[in-house]
């Protein structure tokens, strides 16, 4: 009951900063199941929604199926009942805070589907009431807040920033990263109108040491594509340095190297054999297609991705020429991949260049096996799971060639090299090995 003396947005921002408003978390997958988390950690009752029903009764039991969220947290917030999952979407209506956390995922010809963030939006609109706040967590193109959110939300009889609130807060998780998290990260928040940064300024104060709210949501949502695309766009640079020293015969790494020696106007980014994850490959697409539907030059980003896209062809090309040189053909011999996330440290597959690594080395007919410490078994591209293998002395010298796609940490790269045939290293993850670098090949 909203005591009188008290507008909606100061009813809701006093439930917020108390912590007693109840959370509902639309999406259980990696930006969601984080979000919860944290949220549930923070004190907060959560409603976790998704309509995997597998989801719902592996976390209902307190199961994690993220290996970037702790499973001890897991544990934690289901046990203490912070953390309730359900698919009914009628939650919707006994929480506070809706924090819609859908991506929209791109087709064949890199076109945003916004079809399950709208459908959702409609949900949530048939039952909206008074005193809530909507925020979408999700990055995604300049625009989606006020042509796809609000549409939907707006076919409510309430009046938007008086009765519910709205933002955008795109999340800006880095998984693997050990020392920016949630808490010591700032956010970036956007009402759609004044009141409703406020509100959804006070909520996210609960979780993050600085919290910057800005008055335009395109802004907040260009924010975080041109952040990801900063990165696609370097890192294609370097791919592409990578190319052109490969047909020079110089070492890649020593030129990033003595580069990073400048104290301005460098920053260090490092080639490798591909762009993984959902946020920075996406991200730039995102923004060569909003660029495209206002007519505007996208030349940089579209070559960007084509350049980071190569790379998995590119490392099989010089795994092909490091197996010739040992007088071997790639058809026949058996290549063993060194790690197949996405990232180092992080247990995902999500558009791994690894897996495109290995689809190709496969067509050209190599036997393929893998190692990652972090992921027991893979669901390989032709929809097989594989299970990896150990880094045994047996693994490496029955391999013809070990290709280094993910450095994580804890492997013996000493061991690696010295029991193997041929090492062709992607990441330079072999820089401190000494013996056996005649059998290495650099990117």
């Amino acid at each position: 009951m909203i005591a009188p003396a008290l507008s909606t947005r100061d009813w809701l921002v006093e439930r917020i900063r108390t912590a007693k408003a109840r959370v509902a978390v639309i999406g259980m997958g990696r930006v969601g199941l984080p979000f919860a988390v944290d949220a549930a950690k923070a004190g907060l009752h959560v409603t976790g929604i998704d309509r995997d029903a597998v989801r719902v009764a592996q976390l209902s039991q307190g199961s994690n199926y993220l290996r970037n969220v702790d499973d001890r947290d897991v544990i934690a917030v289901v046990s203490d009942e912070r953390l309730h999952v359900t698919a009914n979407m009628d939650a919707i209506s006994e929480c506070d805070v809706i924090v819609v956390c859908i991506p929209s995922p791109l087709d064949h010809a890199k076109t945003p589907d916004f079809g399950p963030v709208r459908e959702v939006c409609e949900e949530i609109t048939r039952r909206l009431r008074p005193g809530q706040l909507v925020v979408l967590e999700n990055g995604t193109y300049p625009g989606l807040t006020n042509e796809v959110l609000l549409p939907a939300l707006t076919a409510s009889p309430l009046t938007l920033g008086h009765d519910y609130f709205v933002a955008i807060a795109p999340e800006r998780a880095d998984p693997g990263n050990a020392r920016f998290r949630t808490g010591n990260t700032a956010r970036i928040v956007a009402g759609v109108t004044a009141e409703c940064g406020t509100v959804a300024g006070a909520f996210y104060e609960l979780f993050s040491t600085s919290v910057i709210v800005i008055a335009d949501p395109r802004v907040a949502e260009l924010c975080k594509v041109f952040e990801n695309t900063f990165r696609a766009v370097n890192i294609a640079l370097v791919n592409e340095l990578a190319m052109l020293c490969d047909r020079l015969g110089i070492n890649v790494w020593d030129v990033i190297d003595a580069a990073n020696t400048k104290p301005f106007g460098m920053m260090r980014f490092d080639p490798g054999p591909g762009v993984g994850g959902s946020g920075v490959p996406d991200d730039a697409h995102y923004l060569s297609w909003v660029a495209r539907k206002h007519h505007a030059s996208a030349h940089l980003l579209d070559a960007a991705g084509d350049v980071n896209a190569a790379m998995p062809t590119f490392v099989r090309d010089k795994v092909a020429r490091a197996l010739n040189g040992s007088g071997k053909a790639v058809r026949g011999s058996t290549v063993l991949l060194i790690g197949v996330a996405y990232k180092r440290n992080v247990a995902d597959t999500f558009a791994s260049p690894g897996l495109q690594l290995a689809t190709a080395l496969e067509r050209d007919g190599a036997r393929v096996v893998y190692h990652d410490p972090l992921l027991p078994s893979v669901a390989w591209p032709d929809g097989k799971r594989r299970v990896s293998v150990p880094l045994d002395n047996d693994t490496l010298s029955s391999a013809d060639c070990a290709v280094i796609v993910t450095d994580h940490d804890g492997i013996d790269w000493e061991h690696v090299v010295r029991s193997s045939h041929l090492v062709v290293d992607t990441r330079n993850a072999t820089r401190s090995v000494d013996a056996g670098r005649e059998r290495i090949v650099l990117l």
